[in-house]
């Protein structure tokens, strides 16, 4: 069968000519066109992304392993979504990402290729773009940073900033103290060393088979890892030869095992919306309800930031991903072939557990039922979701009066105002930050706690939205309320007074207010202004789908596959 690259490469005529002759002013010479694979190298290197900003070394092991493979290693950049400056939130520009990506594959003269990611919505974005053309792909983390270090301990990027900035507000942590952490916290290039959504997903494309084993766990700055990267590139080289692309792979088998390694690492509320996202453009049948039925008794093993004490450093040394799996292969689909060209029973069979406190045995489980818990309710018709690993046991079966701020300027307003009617067992209920509401469905779910209450000595309540929360985060935290209050969802109708239980373990959302009330609200509601208009931020309004779909475009959703663009010369 003709390699796709010969399309622009093979024959002898006019625009073969014209290919080949502007690339060989790289310096390439003729046998670079001999017939050999084409790898893509996606690079989501940015200066403004500083998880990706040592991809530039990372790249070269890339290419020295494609090349010892025999096969020509090709970079191209594409966006990169920066988690930690880019506003008013990289989910945003996720899909906006998955498109570049699409595009630059589907049109340029590549066989393969090789997903270079690393921070949060990178990982899916690549994923997703790829998935929609369905080329032979394997990703390449950049792997978490060191562990920061504080006054003697190690402190998690996020999972501290979260605690510092509460301890600075209620008066036990100084000024002085807070900006030395600072410069604590990031030690080494890499993402976040908390189970934060980039180790999150790093930690999802091994479970789904879609990277090398220990793709997840090695910190950026580990011999390593750039080990790993040259064993990446030699493997893409034998993908094109093995045809093995992402459908073969990404099969209902292997999204159940992401879900399942999800709840036993105690991984990003984040991974579902990601997850649903990329089934979606593969064309694999996955639902909201899918992640309580397979996640719901897996049991949270993974004693790491922010559910547990440890951090990716400690973990990688411990076994890893493949360690964990080993632990739980009894609920793992072990037949499913990964992008190594073996199953996941033959991936993790020599894995060892070299560190029972830091990856615990099953019989001394962090959480016993992990996992991402699916509410439903008369409050959340669509779904809404809750990471039980990250809250506080008292808190999952509570009765409370609510206490709404109609947007996220409203709550900065007014969360700190003393004379705020607000006690330990209210539920905070923040509106109008779902995926049109605040669009890209911005990370302001674990809303922080009032100053007053901080004071006294509080560090959780229930907390209600639309919105999302950082992985590194925190809290018994309700999040992804689905529809969202900008579309006219229950949310949207809910008052301060109004009573709210939240019953976890039943799986139970609800608003403790008579129909016909909720009949008259409704007939009153008006929907908000649209909060982008024009360019591709009103394209993303207009498009977006519910956080329960994946809040993908929905014109974006399907494999459209890798057919050869018409010759244009």
């Amino acid at each position: 069968m003709k390699r796709r690259s010969q399309h622009w490469f093979g024959g002898t005529g006019k625009d073969a000519f014209i290919h080949r002759s502007w690339m060989k002013n790289h310096g390439l010479p003729d046998d670079a066109f001999d017939g050999r694979p084409v790898i893509g190298i996606c690079n989501t290197f940015s200066e403004f992304t500083p998880c990706n900003a040592h991809f530039r070394g990372l790249i070269e092991h890339i290419k020295a392993g494609v090349l010892e493979a025999g096969g020509l290693p090709l970079e191209f950049p594409v966006f990169s979504c920066g988690e930690s400056n880019l506003r008013p939130t990289a989910m945003l520009f996720r899909n906006l990402a998955s498109m570049d990506v699409e595009e630059a594959i589907r049109g340029n003269p590549m066989d393969a290729v090789v997903l270079m990611a690393g921070c949060d919505k990178t990982t899916p974005a690549l994923v997703m773009g790829a998935a929609s053309c369905d080329l032979p792909a394997i990703v390449i983390s950049g792997g978490p940073m060191l562990n920061g270090r504080f006054q003697g301990r190690a402190i998690g990027s996020g999972t501290d900033v979260w605690k510092f900035s509460e301890d600075l507000r209620a008066g036990v942590m100084s000024a002085q103290a807070f900006a030395a952490a600072e410069s604590a916290m990031s030690r080494s290039p890499g993402h976040c060393m908390t189970m934060g959504t980039a180790s999150t997903m790093a930690s999802m494309v091994e479970a789904l088979g879609i990277a090398l084993p220990g793709n997840a766990a090695y910190p950026a700055v580990d011999a390593h890892r750039n080990r790993l990267a040259r064993m990446t590139g030699r493997r893409s080289v034998e993908l094109v030869h093995e045809d093995l692309r992402l459908s073969r792979i990404l099969q209902p088998q292997a999204f159940a095992n992401a879900i399942r390694v999800n709840g036993a690492i105690g991984g990003s509320t984040n991974a579902v919306v990601h997850l649903l996202a990329i089934a979606g453009r593969i064309g694999t049948p996955l639902t909201l309800d899918d992640w309580d039925r397979l996640g719901r008794d897996v049991p949270t093993i993974l004693d790491l930031m922010p559910s547990g004490r440890f951090l990716m450093e400690d973990f990688c040394y411990a076994g890893g991903i493949p360690a964990v799996m080993k632990e739980i292969s009894h609920l793992l689909e072990l037949q499913a072939m990964t992008v190594s060209g073996k199953s996941v029973r033959e991936n993790i069979a020599d894995a060892c557990n070299h560190n029972p406190e830091v990856i615990r045995p099953l019989d001394r489980a962090l959480t016993p039922q992990g996992g991402i818990a699916v509410l439903r309710g008369n409050l959340a018709p669509a779904g809404a979701i809750i990471k039980p690993s990250a809250a506080t046991p008292a808190l999952m079966q509570h009765r409370g009066r609510a206490v709404v701020f109609e947007d996220i300027d409203h709550y900065k307003r007014s969360i700190d105002d003393p004379a705020l009617d607000i006690d330990e067992n209210c539920i905070m209920v923040l509106k109008n930050c779902g995926p049109k509401g605040y669009p890209g469905m911005a990370e302001v779910g674990n809303m922080a706690l009032p100053e007053k209450l901080l004071r006294r000595g509080l560090r959780d309540m229930v907390r209600i939205s639309d919105a999302r929360m950082s992985g590194t985060a925190f809290g018994t935290v309700v999040l992804h309320v689905a529809p969202e209050a900008a579309v006219g969802g229950p949310l949207a109708l809910v008052r301060s007074g109004d009573m709210i239980e939240l019953d976890v373990p039943a799986r139970r959302l609800h608003l403790d207010v008579a129909p016909a009330e909720l009949q008259a609200r409704r007939s009153r509601w008006r929907a908000p202004a649209a909060a982008m208009s024009g360019g591709y931020q009103g394209l993303y309004v207009e498009r977006v789908m519910q956080a329960d779909s994946g809040a993908d475009l929905d014109f974006l959703v399907g494999c459209r596959g890798h057919a050869i663009p018409r010759e244009s010369h």
